[in-house]
C-alpha cells in the first residue's frame, strides 16, 4: 500500500515561520541586551540626571569651538615656542573655556592618524559622556566620549604645568619613537564656572579600543606591596583593574615583537626618568585573535601593507588619513608594490623568501626576511597592526595585546623621599612603588622582561 506523506497545511506553515521568526528576533534582542550590558560595565551614562550633566555639556560645546579653531588652523609643520606657549580663552554662555598648547596637541593628534573632524565628531557628539567606574585609588574624574574612544580625567593644576613645562620633550621623544608606548595625551583645558568650580582637564587617547571584546585589564608598576586586587570583590558594575601579583604565573606572548617591545619599555621609562618621574604603570589587556585575523596578519599581502604603513608613518608622522597611503596597487592580479611610497627607498619587512604573490619584475621595493626585521627592532620600528588603535595594539602569535604606559606626573620630590623612607622602615626588603625614578624605571624593565616571551 502507498503511504502519502501529509504536508502541513499553508496556515500551519506560516505559524511555524512565524513562530521561529519570533524565536531568531528573541534570541538577537538578548544577544543586543547582553551587548548593551557588556558595553556599559564600568561606565554610566551621564544623562540629565547625573551630576556631571551641566559640566560635561559645558565641556563639550567648548571643545566643539576649540576644535573648530584648530580644524580651520593651517596645520603646523614646524612648532615654535610661542605654539607650546599658546593659550586660547572663550567665553560662552554660564562658562569660560581655556586651551592650552592648541597648535601642539593638533600636531600629536595628526601623528596617531586622528583628523580633527573625526576628534570633534567623537568629544561633540549627541551621545552623552560616560563616567568611568573602576578599582582605582585616584581621586580625578574620569569622562568617556560615548564611543569609548577617548578619555577626559581632570588634573591638579600642579601637573598640568608638570606636562606644559614639559611639552616640548614629550613632542620630541614621539617624533623619535613614534611608536612610543606612552599615553598620547590630546589636549589641555581649563572650564571656569563662575561662583561654582574651576577644574583642568586633559583629554588622552584610551589604551583599551575598542574594548568589546576585553574581559581582563592589569596595571603594573613592578612592584609587590599593595600589588594585588581580590578578583572576586567590588560591585559588578565596576570594573576591575588587577595587578602585578594578579599576573604572576603568566607571560606576555609576542613572539618577534619580544624584543622590539622590551627595548621600547627601556627607551620609554629612560625618558620618565630624565623627568624625575616615578609610580607610573603599564596598562595591560589581551584577547584571542580570531582565526580570520590569525590567517590575515600571516598572509604577505597583509604583511607588506603593515609593514610599509610602519615605514610610512615613521618617516611621515603628520599624515593625518592612513587611507591616503599609497601601498599597493593591483597588476593583472597580482599584489605589486607602489613606487611612489617606498619611503627611503627600501622596504624593511619580514616575508617568505619566494615572494609568492607579488610581481617579481614590478616590484620597485625590495621585500626582505628576518634581517630585514632586525633592522625593524633596532631602529625602535615594528609592524603595526591593520588596526585603529594601533600605537597602543601589538599583535603576538596568539592574542592581540592592548598596552600603554600611564600615570607620568609623579615627581620624585621632598614627600616622596620621606614616603620612601617610612615604606623602607616598615617593608623591610620588600618591593614597594615609592623609589628613586633611577630604581623605579630599573625594576620596571626587568619585570617586563622577566613576563614577556
Amino acid at each position: 500500500m502507498v503511504q502519502y506523506k501529509q504536508e502541513p497545511s499553508s496556515a500551519l506553515q506560516m505559524a511555524q515561520k512565524k513562530a521561529a521568526g519570533t524565536s531568531n528576533s528573541a534570541t538577537r534582542r538578548r544577544w543586543w541586551n547582553l551587548r548593551q550590558q557588556w558595553r556599559m560595565l564600568g561606565v554610566f551614562e551621564i544623562n540629565p540626571e547625573h551630576e556631571f550633566y551641566q559640566l560635561t555639556s559645558m565641556i563639550k560645546e567648548g571643545m566643539h569651538a576649540s576644535i573648530q579653531i584648530t580644524t580651520e588652523m593651517p596645520g603646523q609643520n614646524t612648532l615654535t615656542t610661542e605654539h607650546f606657549k599658546a593659550e586660547e580663552t572663550q567665553t560662552h554662555e554660564g562658562f569660560v573655556m581655556q586651551t592650552f598648547a592648541a597648535p601642539v596637541f593638533a600636531k600629536l593628534r595628526a601623528s596617531v592618524n586622528i583628523t580633527e573632524e573625526e576628534y570633534m565628531n567623537s568629544l561633540c557628539s549627541d551621545g552623552c559622556y560616560l563616567q568611568f567606574v573602576s578599582n582605582s585609588k585616584s581621586k580625578a574624574d574620569f569622562f568617556v566620549t560615548n564611543d569609548k574612544r577617548f578619555f577626559l580625567k581632570t588634573q591638579s593644576r600642579r601637573e598640568v604645568r608638570f606636562l606644559l613645562s614639559n611639552l616640548q620633550a614629550y613632542t620630541d621623544h614621539f617624533e623619535k619613537y613614534p611608536h612610543s608606548l606612552l599615553v598620547r595625551f590630546l589636549g589641555i583645558h581649563r572650564i571656569v564656572i563662575p561662583t561654582q568650580m574651576k577644574k583642568y582637564f586633559i583629554v588622552m587617547q584610551s589604551v583599551f579600543y575598542p574594548d568589546e571584546r576585553i574581559n581582563i585589564r592589569y596595571d603594573i608598576k613592578g612592584c609587590e606591596v599593595g600589588r594585588w586586587t581580590d578578583p572576586d570583590k567590588e560591585g559588578k558594575q565596576i570594573i576591575k583593574v588587577l595587578k602585578d601579583n594578579n599576573f604572576e604565573g603568566q607571560y606576555i606572548e609576542l613572539g618577534q615583537e619580544k624584543s622590539w617591545f622590551a627595548h621600547q619599555v627601556k627607551v620609554d621609562t629612560a625618558f620618565l626618568r630624565e623627568l624625575n618621574v616615578l609610580d607610573y604603570s603599564l596598562l595591560l589587556a589581551h584577547q584571542p585573535l580570531h582565526r580570520d585575523e590569525l590567517e590575515g596578519k600571516h598572509s604577505l599581502a597583509n604583511l607588506v601593507i603593515r609593514t610599509t604603513k610602519s615605514v610610512y608613518l615613521d618617516e611621515h608622522p603628520t599624515t593625518s588619513d592612513p587611507s591616503k597611503i599609497p601601498l599597493l596597487k593591483e597588476t593583472s592580479g597580482e599584489v605589486t608594490l607602489d613606487s611612489t611610497d617606498c619611503g627611503s627607498g627600501q622596504l624593511e619587512a619580514a616575508a617568505g623568501s619566494s615572494g609568492e604573490g607579488i610581481n617579481q619584475q614590478d616590484r620597485s621595493c625590495p621585500v626582505s626576511d628576518a634581517i630585514e626585521l632586525q633592522e625593524f627592532h633596532e631602529h625602535h620600528r615594528r609592524l603595526l597592526p591593520n588596526f585603529q588603535n594601533a600605537v597602543h595594539v601589538i599583535d603576538g602569535p596568539h592574542c592581540r595585546y592592548f598596552v600603554g604606559i600611564i600615570d607620568i606626573f609623579t615627581i620624585y620630590g621632598m614627600k616622596k623621599r620621606l614616603e620612601n623612607l617610612w615604606k623602607s622602615l616598615r617593608y623591610p626588603g620588600r618591593a614597594f612603588s615609592t623609589v628613586s625614578p633611577t630604581k623605579y624605571s630599573h625594576r620596571f624593565c626587568r619585570w617586563i622582561q622577566d613576563h614577556t616571551q
